[in-house]
């Protein structure tokens, strides 16, 4: 259930000394092929990370050998020298792993606009080159870790082949990748093009459907790297399907473990005339503090649903939206429906369904409640 579920890779995940806790902080993924082909997605935010601007230029020629990860710094508005330091880990993880320093990509995660110790960070890159296994997925896993409460990992294994990853986020979770780091791996046989097709499409539906705070980050990173250690080419939907699977599995993680959640919140909007339309819909409504708070509070607000639906511009009729709260139509027609105290909100998981009422179209977006805790991370933390 990791980055090395899939044949071809190895991991690791050590304490470098960039945490001022020492928990593990630096990680690594290797791709030991014999392919080495890669795709990659990457935040929309125009503030971007050095690492990004990196592996940005790494993923062009789609193919990756090595992943070096740190947190604890997320080396972003670090100006040249920032610049220069990602350029640094790229070459150390190179000669570490025995690769072309274009062929690794580098993540970061952390505090923004503060330089990365680089006296720590590079001779951790060459201990966690001496660290690395087969079973090392779950150390990588933990070395990402910023806020996280837990680590996060998923696999899904098809005909012969697998797909593994991890992830982590837990703040500023929002569209543009839902603000975290992801390592994707497969042993399929898949090319440059096939792991680009898939990456996107499960984006898209997954990763990019995660608005916790409507807060975009600087360091989004998603990427998909294939060893072909199986000898088995996939096919396109199966391996679509399968990418698509790890990346859900890994989303609802994000939002299960975002910071100060006690409610996990499904947003499936049906009926409308567009998909466009329906994530309109439904980011506003993820977004709406007033609801959030409300659901915190266990109080089916419909009203609020309603509120928020109206500030977008999607094609509806006021007078014929529908709103249920766990299967509790309590919005009929734009009026009151059944007895909102029917809706029981005790649970941690939440499902809101609104029906626009305008057409076939639909989309399912996921979010958190609004609680103090949330407020005392983001003031206790500096992010």
């Amino acid at each position: 259930m990791s980055v090395t579920a899939a044949r071809g890779f190895l991991a690791s995940g050590v304490p470098a000394g960039i945490k001022e806790s020492g928990d593990p902080d630096l990680a690594l993924v290797v791709n030991q092929g014999p392919s080495r082909a890669a795709a990659g997605v990457f935040t929309s935010n125009r503030v971007q990370a050095a690492p990004v601007r990196w592996s940005r230029r790494v993923l062009a020629d789609r193919r990756v050998a090595a992943v070096v990860l740190n947190s604890g710094g997320a080396n972003a508005c670090t100006g040249p020298e920032g610049a220069r330091d990602t350029q640094a880990a790229a070459e150390r993880t190179a000669r570490a792993v025995g690769a072309d320093p274009g062929e690794v990509a580098v993540c970061s995660t952390g505090l923004i606009g503060v330089r990365l110790p680089m006296g720590r960070l590079l001779p951790g890159i060459d201990t966690a080159a001496d660290a690395l296994s087969p079973d090392g997925g779950d150390d990588a896993a933990v070395a990402i870790r910023t806020t996280d409460s837990v680590h996060k990992t998923a696999a899904a294994t098809r005909s012969g082949w697998t797909v593994g990853g991890m992830a982590k986020g837990a703040g500023m979770l929002a569209p543009g990748l839902a603000t975290m780091l992801v390592v994707l791996t497969t042993d399929a046989d898949a090319d440059g093009p096939l792991l680009d097709s898939a990456l996107r499409t499960a984006v898209r539906t997954t990763f990019d459907r995660v608005d916790s705070d409507g807060c975009m980050s600087t360091n989004d990173t998603v990427l998909l790297l294939a060893s072909g250690a199986s000898g088995t080419a996939p096919d396109p939907a199966e391996f679509a399907e399968a990418v698509h699977t790890v990346c859900l599995d890994l989303a609802r993680q994000l939002v299960a473990d975002a910071e100060g959640a006690s409610k996990e919140i499904e947003v499936a909007v049906v009926g409308a005339a567009s998909e466009e339309d329906a994530v309109t819909v439904g980011r506003s409504v993820a977004r709406n503090n007033l609801l959030k708070c409300a659901l915190h509070g266990e109080d089916p607000n419909w009203g609020r649903v309603l509120s928020a639906i109206g500030t977008t511009g999607a094609v509806f009729d006021p007078d014929r939206l529908d709103v249920a709260i766990n299967g509790v139509w309590v919005c009929r027609d734009g009026a009151p429906g059944e007895p909102r105290e029917k809706a029981d909100l005790s649970g941690r998981r939440i499902t809101l369904t609104v029906d626009l009422r305008s057409g076939d179209a639909s989309a399912v977006l996921w979010t958190n409640d609004l609680t103090a805790e949330y407020v005392h991370e983001n003031s206790a933390y500096s992010s």
